[in-house]
């Protein structure tokens, strides 16, 4: 796993990239945030979707809603980036559009939209 810390309309942004998935259950989603925030202090967080377990697109696990509540305990703003039209589920589609009107977690087709996004946060 790589970090690439970010500097952008004065919010310090962290890029996570790596050749595997980084986040399969909530212990991982927790790792992620411990590791981001030692490494870089960085409390917003970019990641590919490829990063991300399938399971987690699929809400019947229940996956997505833990997870997130822990980046929301914490403090942490999340952006994944992807394209999420390639899932059919209007219940993943709603809970995509609910959280791309909230504060904390977004759903992006592009990593300048995430930093763009998560720069403009209060």
């Amino acid at each position: 796993m790589k970090i690439a810390k970010i500097e952008a309309g004065g919010a310090d942004v962290a890029i996570v990239s790596s050749s595997e998935i980084v986040i399969e259950d909530v212990q991982s989603a927790l790792d992620l945030i411990a590791t981001v925030h030692y490494e870089t202090g960085c409390d917003r967080i970019i990641l590919n979707k490829s990063l991300v377990s399938e399971s987690f697109f699929d809400l019947k696990t229940r996956l997505a809603g833990e997870i997130l509540q822990k980046f929301i305990n914490y403090r942490v703003k999340l952006a994944i980036v992807g394209d999420f039209s390639v899932y059919s589920s209007k219940s993943l589609k709603d809970f995509i559009y609910e959280s791309n009107n909230g504060k904390d977690i977004f759903f992006l087709p592009t990593e300048e939209q995430a930093i763009e996004k998560l720069s403009r946060l209060e």
